[in-house]
Parts: C-alpha cells; sequence; structure tokens
C-alpha cells in the first residue's frame, strides 16, 4: 500500500519537475499525495520469553503511541499462532495462506 502511493508520488514529481506538467488529464493540479502508515503497520508482538509476550496496536512514529493490547500468556499463545501460521503459509499450507491472505486482503480497515 505505501508503495504505491510512493511510486505514483514519484510519477506525479516526474511530470511537474521534469516535463512540466502541472495538471492531470482530468484537468485537476497535480500534486503529490500526503504519506500514510498502512493498515497494520504499528502492530507490533514483542516476545518475552517461551511464555510471555506483549502485543501492541496503534503505533506510530510518535514515542510512547500504541496502545498495549495483550500480554502474558494469551500473547505468548498470539504469538505461537502468528509463527505456526507463516511456517504453514511459506510451505504453501492452505491454513496459513488462507489466514494471511485476509490479512492482507481484509475489505475492513479499524
Amino acid at each position: 500500500e505505501e508503495a504505491i502511493v510512493a511510486i505514483k508520488n514519484i510519477e506525479k514529481i516526474d511530470k511537474i519537475v521534469f516535463r512540466g506538467i502541472k495538471t492531470s488529464h482530468m484537468g485537476y493540479p497535480l500534486e503529490p499525495a500526503t504519506m500514510h502508515w498502512p493498515w497494520g503497520a504499528g502492530m507490533f508482538a514483542t516476545s518475552l520469553g517461551p511464555d510471555d509476550a506483549c502485543f501492541v496496536a496503534g503505533a506510530n512514529w510518535v514515542k510512547n503511541s500504541g496502545l498495549m493490547c495483550v500480554w502474558g500468556s494469551p500473547c505468548a499463545v498470539q504469538k505461537e499462532i502468528i509463527e505456526a501460521s507463516k511456517v504453514d503459509e511459506c510451505a504453501f499450507g492452505i491454513v496459513g495462506r488462507l489466514i494471511w491472505h485476509f490479512v492482507h486482503h481484509t475489505p475492513v480497515h479499524l
């Protein structure tokens, strides 16, 4: 998602600076889009040993941003599910591919 925004910005800047084109084919002024964090970029699961972990959601470039929403044993289970499903996806397993397909193609962005 972020790569698409970056590429479109490069194309717009190229048109403005090097080609002298100031408007789109529809007549709108060409301006780079503001950058944003894609869905899920501010989610972090941090391992604190085999039976402990913490999960932070909503983090961004601001120090101390985000909310630690899961910690302890439940997060250790979450960490194991993430690891097992990623390994299954890499082995071309159907369960891992289904889980990670919907992680990356969710129609709802919270």
